[in-house]
């Protein structure tokens, strides 16, 4: 599914280091880490009309992800706060929002991959557009399965929520060219991890279950989900998966901030079939929305 391009974002002001400049003059150095190496972590936020949803949760992760890394000099949580917040009230921007949130290592003295070239800081990067949920959650997405892995911890552990998506590029790349809207990406054991930008769940005889957080990331949507489907009385399981259970599932569906909740009607030809007629994905759905205020920050 192609996201489509929204007119107001011909002139938004995007946060870079420590300022706001125009969308036309956003820009980092060539020896920016990221350019030089895909060095950095980010995170994906959705804005609600009741403000930032899960911006704790997100900024730990993304401690967490520059920690691992050993950044050095990241910007200090108060430092993203404002700095998110500035790029919001300086495009007007309430609702139906989505920001993308990068810390890169920064600009390196001279082109090479050694972090001791890194002495000028971390580089923030607060891009914030208007952009609805890029699915159509109602008609839901096919996905295929693509023949490249999710990394696991002895790859490029995928709990660093990193630059570093390649792998998660080629399957969607593989999806495209079969006319799917997304791609599932098995470990490499072969069961379930997640899709090329999701986090996966299926419900088979009124349970709930999603892989283990092994080799895929530990999403904020996906914790939200179990949480709330733990307080419905819903059992849920994390465990390993296999296709064809994910092919026999009464109901499947994605997770993540960009596109909230999302449901599976087919996989590699197979049509997902809610034999038990339960409706768990909209129940899941409509308490995940009811949720966003508590959720929220104000800004």
């Amino acid at each position: 599914m192609l996201q489509k391009y929204d007119d107001r974002n011909a002139s938004i002001k995007v946060w870079v280091k420590d300022k706001l400049v125009d969308r036309k003059n956003a820009m980092i150095s060539v020896f920016d880490s990221s350019v030089q190496g895909g060095d950095a972590v980010w995170e994906g936020i959705r804005v609600y009309s009741q403000g930032v949803f899960c911006l704790d949760r997100h900024l730990d992760r993304l401690e967490d992800s520059a920690r691992a890394m050993a950044f050095s000099d990241v910007p200090t949580r108060d430092f993203i706060k404002n700095a998110i917040f500035a790029t919001l009230r300086a495009n007007e921007m309430i609702d139906q929002v989505h920001i993308r949130l990068t810390i890169t290592r920064g600009e390196k003295i001279t082109s090479g991959m050694d972090p001791r070239l890194n002495t000028l800081g971390c580089t923030l990067i607060v891009l914030a557009e208007w952009k609805p949920p890029v699915y159509d959650n109602d008609k839901g997405i096919k996905i295929i399965t693509s023949t490249i892995r999710r990394n696991s911890p002895m790859n490029l552990d995928s709990k660093i929520h990193h630059n570093n998506l390649i792998n998660n590029i080629l399957a969607k790349i593989q999806a495209n060219h079969a006319n799917a809207d997304d791609a599932l990406m098995l470990d490499n054991y072969g069961f379930l991890a997640e899709m090329n930008g999701t986090n996966i769940f299926l419900v088979k005889d009124n349970i709930l279950v999603t892989p283990l957080p092994d080799a895929c990331l530990h999403g904020i949507t996906r914790a939200l989900i179990i949480e709330i489907a733990k307080d419905l009385g819903i059992v849920v399981q994390e465990r390993n998966i296999s296709l064809t259970e994910l092919y026999s599932s009464d109901e499947a569906f994605g997770t993540g901030s960009m596109g909230e909740l999302t449901p599976i009607f087919e996989v590699d030809g197979r049509k997902i079939i809610d034999r038990r007629k339960n409706n768990i994905t909209s129940t899941l759905s409509a308490s995940f929305k009811k949720l966003a205020i508590d959720y929220c920050t104000k800004f």
